[in-house]
């Protein structure tokens, strides 16, 4: 068994795009669309998994946007998407500067909670061993749901 990939119906790919790329760092690695189908895929990658990607189609978060508007329920009960980060740190805060809510701050240096636009819960584990308790994640409260 390979894991392939996992998929996230978007309602503005454009948003979700700025979310996931600009934002998180992920890679666009493929973009399908079909005209009869009436929708695009856009196939994204972490940093460290775009060569395997690319070759092996896998691991990847696959965007689904169908062209006719919907409105999709439920985020949370999808559970979430996990990523290994080098730095739990910096990415949040880079992540906050860019408008993202840290729900769950990284108060242990280890783990951390973020929502997309379309209110998917994404954890970010910190690799390797975690960071040293820092502020100011040790003294920031949980926002909302994760």
């Amino acid at each position: 068994m390979q894991y392939l990939h996992t998929m996230v119906r978007v309602r503005n790919l454009d948003e979700a795009l700025d979310f996931y790329c600009n934002k998180l760092g992920l890679i666009e690695v493929r973009r399908t669309q079909s005209e009869k189908g009436r929708f695009t895929l856009v196939f994204l990658a972490a940093a460290d998994d775009v060569e395997t990607a690319r070759t092996t189609r896998a691991p990847l978060v696959e965007l689904t946007w169908n062209w006719d508007p919907e409105i999709y329920t439920g985020g949370r009960n999808f559970g979430h998407l996990a990523y290994a980060v080098d730095d739990i740190y910096a990415l949040c805060d880079r992540l906050m500067k860019a408008g993202v809510t840290i729900n769950r701050p990284p108060r242990d240096g280890h783990m951390a909670f973020i929502r997309s636009p379309e209110n998917i819960s994404i954890e970010l584990l910190q690799k390797g061993e975690p960071k040293a308790p820092a502020e100011p994640w040790i003294s920031m409260a949980n926002t909302g749901v994760w």
